[in-house]
């Protein structure tokens, strides 16, 4: 008897996931998971909004990117993958495409740590992310209202620093503008 073949999941898998479900497929599985709520939500807007200014819209920083939240990504294995946000230097992508996804991997990625996706922000996307080459990622914990900052060298992740409080921060690969992390906990209560 032969043995049926193996049938990868597709976006037609992703389409079909009940209202209020969102997925990936990473690596030829299927992930999925509720859609991230409130304060998720806000922290995405806030590090899109603190981000973007300066590097995207180059407000009162280099510009020389394109910032974009929970962009549908592309690349062989991973039909579709969606980082909460990410960052490509113009350079690398010089234009977004109209209605196609990226293939182009990040050279940045923020993902926001929350009880329900931090297991598998940690598990399964960052070790993702250094088998692809992402070279820089931040992980924002909103429980512990902490950013870790890291960069892919050598395949593996190196800590650049963790931050808080601080009112000054320079981070790669923004540490072109100093941010004041403090201010992006406001509205979390």
């Amino acid at each position: 008897m032969a043995e049926a073949a193996l049938k990868l999941p597709s976006l037609a898998d992703i389409d079909a996931l009940p209202a209020g479900m969102k997925g990936e497929i990473i690596e030829g599985v299927l992930y999925t998971m509720t859609r991230p709520r409130a304060h998720h939500q806000r922290m995405d807007g806030a590090v899109i909004k603190k981000v973007g200014a300066p590097f995207d819209d180059g407000l009162g920083g280099p510009g020389g990117w394109w910032i974009l939240p929970e962009p549908g990504i592309e690349l062989p294995m991973s039909p579709e993958f969606s980082p909460d946000v990410a960052g490509w230097r113009r350079e690398r992508l010089p234009a977004l495409p109209k209605d196609q996804a990226i293939t182009v991997v990040p050279d940045w990625i923020c993902e926001i740590l929350s009880p329900s996706t931090r297991r598998y922000d940690l598990t399964i996307k960052k070790p993702y992310y250094a088998r692809i080459g992402v070279r820089h990622l931040w992980l924002v914990d909103l429980e512990a209202r902490i950013l870790s900052v890291l960069r892919l060298e050598q395949g593996l992740w190196v800590d650049l620093g963790t931050f808080a409080d601080e009112t000054d921060a320079r981070m790669e690969p923004f540490d072109a503008v100093a941010f004041d992390v403090h201010e992006w906990w406001d509205g979390l209560e």
